[in-house]
């Protein structure tokens, strides 16, 4: 499919990626074991008051400065793609398994909510991270996509956060989109996780932190926070949808978040220069369920990197490129 062209301020974006393609990659949903025991989720807003501390730092009052480098890597009609080997802690045990991030530029449409098909000065670029796991666990296997839209302007929250996990006893969905507040919609085969739709007031979110890091790592938030975790997360574990108490450092190529209530540390590590890529990440978190929960950190350490438009990339041919980022 032909790039598409978008203008915005006299500035002119190759936004790639065929929307069949993305729509695929867009929606991500929150899974779990059917062993798992679920509980209720708690549907109630929070306060005004309560989302203006979530807020923190963000929405920002100036726009991100795209530099000539920033423009030349992220607008040169491709995606970056980083492969990573995974040790995934499920039930108590270390998985092995892989990770994919990809990061790529497109035209947003703010009320439709999804990528756009034609240049318009009303569109929104957006820097979108499709974020995948595959790992089995004894004799079935999982897989696992959050997606993230979040402005290159870097001046408000994500506009769309979708998660989806796929396994044996089923597949659970959920999404949110930025809008007066966070509406959100999930689906799941547990009961008492079926299907909902609640609205929730604005705060920081952990799944925008790796777009907002490869933008402008000194921007993330820091000290004490209110965040609400990764949507991975929340399925895996079954725990309310909401913001939590946390706390966040950022040093020289890494940020941490530590949720004390829900004895939890994610630790991204990165490139402290331009392009700020994710070298490696660390989860620790207890898992598992009765006698089998441990508490055990789940790593991912990069295996390689390449800029591709992957999209066109779909003839046997272009196999080799997995080759090239060691996936199976």
């Amino acid at each position: 499919m032909t790039d598409l062209i978008f203008i915005i301020k006299t500035m002119t974006i190759n936004f790639s990626a065929p929307r069949p393609l993305i729509l695929a990659l867009m929606f991500c949903g929150t899974l779990s074991s059917c062993k798992d025991n679920a509980s209720e989720k708690d549907q109630a807003s929070f306060s005004t008051s309560n989302a203006a501390a979530t807020s923190e730092r963000l929405p920002k009052k100036s726009e991100f400065e795209q530099t000539s480098a920033f423009k030349d890597y992220w607008y040169a009609g491709e995606a970056e793609i980083s492969s990573y080997t995974l040790k995934q802690a499920r039930y108590g045990e270390l998985r092995e398994g892989q990770a994919v991030l990809v990061f790529v530029t497109e035209p947003f449409l703010k009320e439709k909510q999804v990528k756009a098909d034609n240049a318009n000065a009303d569109n929104i670029p957006v820097l979108k991270l499709n974020a995948t796991k595959t790992f089995t666990t004894g004799i079935y296997p999982y897989a696992i996509m959050q997606s993230t839209f979040y402005p290159v302007a870097n001046t408000q929250h994500a506009l769309k956060v979708s998660c989806s996990i796929q396994e044996w006893c089923g597949h659970v969905y959920s999404q949110l989109n930025n809008r007066d507040q966070f509406e959100v919609t999930s689906h799941s085969y547990f009961e008492n996780e079926a299907d909902e739709n609640f609205k929730l007031s604005k705060a920081l979110l952990e799944n925008e932190i790796w777009t907002q890091l490869r933008l402008e790592p000194s921007s993330l938030p820091v000290g004490e926070i209110k965040m609400i975790p990764a949507f991975e997360f929340i399925s895996l574990k079954h725990v309310t949808l909401k913001a939590y108490d946390a706390k966040a450092v950022l040093n020289e190529g890494n940020y941490s978040i530590t949720y004390p209530e829900l004895e939890r540390k994610i630790s991204i590590n990165f490139n402290p220069q331009f392009p700020y890529d994710i070298t490696s990440w660390e989860e620790t978190f207890n898992s598992g369920f009765g006698d089998r929960a441990e508490t055990l950190t789940t790593t991912a350490t990069k295996l390689n990197t390449i800029k591709s438009a992957y999209w066109n990339k779909n003839n046997n041919s272009d196999a080799g490129l997995r080759e090239t980022l060691q996936l199976n």
